[in-house]
């Protein structure tokens, strides 16, 4: 926007004006006063003494006033603008625009129409998002539901095939198409579930949890189907100490979940799993000893189901470590960033 008039060049112009033209027009008042007679020498003198203090006076007085009036303004425009940022700072939202006096746009005027400006770019930045956002909900909870749907009619066939006389090979080929459509449905249910985290639907609850105690009984319902794959479990669970976290029990299971769940997907031939808590350090400890996460394999997908867990971490204000390497995966689940265990290090290589 074009500037009409400058502030500080009003400022600068009338100091100009009061600094310079007093002593112009005091010369000229004082020209004819050289050509009195003499008698008058010592009164002319005194008269012109006291009019150039009172004149030089009357400048000091009037420069201060303009200065404390032209500042006074310009700190009140300032502290408007300011108050308008810090309210919508601390209410995080976006501030209201401030109003500009087009007619002058000086340079407070300019920053003002700029701010609005600004203000106007982000409220249509996060409109957009938001429309965005809520058309690609929506399209991951339609497809998840159509997607389901054939998924079903495709397990009914392979179903029946199975009760059908064919060959071993035939049978080895329906098995897995049948594993390929658990895979593909589970992969939906992350993604359905992510989706909904992202968009608020699973309400965020934290309170003080007992972790101990929720490691515990997550373990409990997670060791029969450890039991049934043959996988060795190795839990340390301190049952008279514990600490507390503030954070959603609901959302802490899910995440415990996701990581068993990995590892019956991912390390289920190594056939070990270690879970410890460590309340010492505040810390929950998960490892295993498969191929490690950069093992490509049949099971591996997009990682959605960690994208989850990461997500719900972050709300806790937790955070997850990962260290992965041909031995076994460990995942370190803490409020601060975990420090190097030497012993949970060798624990994948020496069991």
């Amino acid at each position: 926007m074009k500037q009409t008039r400058s502030l500080f060049h009003r400022f600068l112009l009338g100091h100009f004006l009061f600094i310079f033209l007093p002593p112009i027009v005091l010369i000229l008042l004082l020209m004819p006063i050289g050509f009195l007679s003499i008698d008058g020498e010592d009164l002319n003198a005194l008269i012109q003494f006291y009019f150039i203090l009172l004149l030089f006076g009357f400048i000091i007085v009037a420069f201060v006033v303009m200065s404390w009036l032209f500042f006074l303004r310009l700190r009140k425009r300032l502290t408007r603008l300011q108050e308008v940022m810090s309210f919508s700072a601390a209410t995080n939202s976006f501030p209201t625009p401030i109003p500009v006096q087009t007619d002058r746009m000086d340079e407070i005027d300019q920053l003002g129409s700029s701010f609005n400006w600004m203000i106007q770019q982000l409220e249509d930045s996060r409109k957009r998002e938001y429309e965005e956002e809520l058309l690609r909900h929506r399209l991951i909870a339609n497809l998840s539901h159509d997607l389901r749907t054939p998924l079903t009619i495709l397990r009914g066939h392979v179903t029946r095939l199975h009760k059908e006389s064919m060959s071993l090979e035939g049978q080895n080929s329906l098995t897995e198409m049948n594993q390929t459509i658990t895979r593909v449905g589970d992969l939906m249910d992350d993604l359905l579930s992510y989706t909904l985290l992202t968009s608020g639907k699973h309400p965020f609850q934290p309170a003080s949890t007992d972790i101990g105690r929720l490691v515990r009984a997550s373990v409990a319902a997670w060791y029969p189907v450890f039991e049934e794959k043959d996988i060795q479990l190795d839990v340390n669970l301190p049952t008279e100490k514990t600490f507390y976290w503030d954070a959603d029990p609901a959302w802490m299971t899910r995440v415990l979940d996701n990581l068993f769940q990995n590892i019956l997907r991912h390390a289920a031939e190594g056939k070990y799993a270690n879970i410890i808590v460590d309340v010492e350090k505040e810390q929950i400890i998960i490892a295993d000893k498969g191929p490690g996460m950069n093992h490509a394999s049949d099971e591996h997908g997009a990682g959605i189901g960690l994208s989850a867990s990461h997500y719900m971490l972050k709300k806790m204000k937790l955070k997850a470590d990962f260290t992965s390497n041909e031995n076994g995966t460990r995942v370190t689940i803490g409020k601060a960033s975990p420090k190097v265990n030497p012993e949970v290090n060798n624990m994948i290589t020496e069991m």
